[in-house]
């Protein structure tokens, strides 16, 4: 029989043991994984009304729907009533080379959302914009053109999670 492992005389968990505790630990002290969250159950059915079902907020703001488990496109009258009111992206050139080239873009992308419910408002329109700086380089004309896009889906992602924040954060009646 051997003596357990100790460190400076403290006897050492298994870490089996320690790898059980973890996730008991981190959930009492009401740590979540990024990206999930909990809606109200008067969003556990929900329809999104928008006049553009192929922007990136569309898109993302319906995935992220799915993976927190709303059913979507229900025709019932217990299903919420998510309006994307606003969802538009803009560019503008934000410096210039001495030969007059732009050399930095401010990127935009602006949203405005209401949600009801059974005929009451539980979001009034609220509007959200993030902005990313990017530089530009004529010479990598491609490279930046795809830059600008994987910047615009990022975001969209963002301001999904935001929205989704405040849309966890409703008071249901």
């Amino acid at each position: 029989m051997h003596a357990p492992a100790t460190l400076h005389g403290l006897r050492l968990m298994p870490v089996s043991l320690l790898a059980m505790l973890a996730p008991l630990l981190l959930a009492g002290c009401g740590f979540h994984l990024q990206g999930r969250n909990d809606l109200p159950r008067a969003l556990a059915s929900a329809r999104i009304v928008t006049r553009d079902a192929q922007t990136d907020f569309y898109n993302a703001l319906r995935a992220a729907f799915l993976a927190a488990g709303t059913r979507l496109d229900g025709e019932s009258a217990d299903a919420a009533t998510v309006r994307i009111i606003d969802d538009t992206s803009a560019e503008r050139v934000l410096t210039v080379s001495a030969r007059n080239i732009p050399t930095a873009y401010v990127l935009s992308y602006r949203v405005e959302v209401s949600v009801e419910y059974r005929g009451r408002e539980l979001l009034a329109p609220e509007a959200h914009t993030v902005t990313r700086e990017y530089s530009f380089d004529e010479r990598a004309l491609l490279a930046k053109e795809r830059e600008r896009d994987v910047l615009r889906q990022a975001l969209a992602d963002d301001l999904v999670a935001l929205v989704m924040r405040r849309l966890a954060a409703l008071q249901a009646p």
